[in-house]
């Protein structure tokens, strides 16, 4: 080996070892990007969520009192013991410090504190929107690579025309339609599920549980045929961007099925949007659908946000949009940390 040669060795080396140093710090700085930016969000949703139900035109303690003669001493004790009496910038002080803490103070109309009032609500919707999402993400990825492979077929333009029929129509006004038809019943259509609730009442055991099954099909169908169809046309889309590219048509060239090609190769390649979509419909989970819950009057954070925003209920409908908007950033946050995982350029 000459010495000429030699200083060319030692260049590629350290060529080599370069970008793997710079591929082992590339995540963590990443890492720490993203959650330095969801905590940033965090706060700015905490500031938000004061003063913006702050602008909800009505005076909370006279709602209180359910239009009752009070004097104005009562009014002043009502003031004073939610702190309503205290100066704005008082008020935002004392709200924040108790909020990085998990305090969000009293419910003004539940005379109970508002985690305890969140606590309770969540199982109620996690069960519906849970349900909801596993099914309307599981329909909607089928039915959006199936249309991408069968690309101008009569299946295809079946599905992105019922898809995007569906995903235009307002879910509330979905579900009164489904209430009227399949709930109250209209013509030849008798009545075969309750119009709202999450149960009759007065059963236990095996019971109880295909009570509530019951009570769950009318919201969890509505919420399925309003949102598989964002599912499908993200998972079309990109597929079809995939469909296109060379080692795909390298891989049939290989003899693989189209069955294997579509599985193996085309769809892990196209997840990326698709990924975004979960993770923020995952967020929504943890929200639920405010109309929805309140059309069929599921015990549910929505229809708790419903309830207090009518008050309004300044410290539950602030605590209740506080975790809306920490579940959305958080899955959001979550998928960005993922991103990586799947496509290593994305940390670069």
């Amino acid at each position: 080996m000459t010495a000429d040669a030699t200083p060319a060795l030692v260049e590629d080396k350290h060529t080599a070892a370069g970008p793997r140093v710079h591929k082992s710090s590339a995540y963590p700085r990443y890492l720490a990007g993203k959650v330095a930016g969801a905590a940033v969000s965090l706060l700015a949703v905490l500031v938000t969520s004061f003063f913006l139900f702050r602008l909800i035109p009505g005076d909370p303690v006279k709602t209180m009192t359910g239009g009752r003669q009070v004097s104005a001493e009562q009014l002043a004790a009502y003031r004073e013991e939610f702190g309503l009496d205290l100066p704005l910038w008082r008020q935002f002080t004392d709200y924040c410090g108790k909020a990085l803490t998990g305090d969000f103070g009293t419910s003004y109309q539940f005379r109970a504190p508002v985690v305890d009032k969140i606590t309770e609500a969540l199982p109620n919707t996690l069960l519906l929107t849970g349900t909801a999402f596993v099914l309307y993400t599981s329909l909607g990825i089928f039915l959006g690579t199936r249309s991408a492979w069968r690309h101008g077929k009569l299946g295809d333009r079946v599905n992105t025309g019922l898809a995007l029929t569906l995903y235009s129509i307002p879910s509330f006004w979905l579900g009164l339609l489904l209430i009227i038809v399949l709930a109250v019943g209209i013509g030849p259509v008798p009545g075969m599920f309750p119009t709202g609730g999450m149960e009759s009442g007065g059963k236990e055991g095996f019971a109880y549980v295909v009570d509530v099954a019951h009570h769950l099909v009318l919201p969890v169908v509505t919420l399925v045929a309003v949102e598989y169809g964002q599912t499908l046309l993200v998972t079309r889309s990109a597929l079809l961007d995939e469909m296109g590219s060379d080692y795909l048509t390298t891989a049939r060239a290989k003899g693989l099925r189209d069955d294997l090609v579509r599985r193996r190769h085309a769809v892990p390649n196209a997840l990326l949007p698709t990924v975004t979509l979960i993770f923020i419909n995952l967020g929504r989970t943890v929200a639920g659908v405010i109309l929805v819950e309140t059309v069929f009057s599921w015990p549910g954070l929505g229809g708790l946000f419903y309830q207090a925003l009518s008050v309004p209920d300044l410290p539950l409908v602030q605590g209740l949009f506080f975790v809306f908007a920490a579940a959305v950033i958080v899955m959001n946050t979550l998928a960005d940390l993922v991103y990586p995982l799947l496509d290593p350029r994305v940390a670069r």
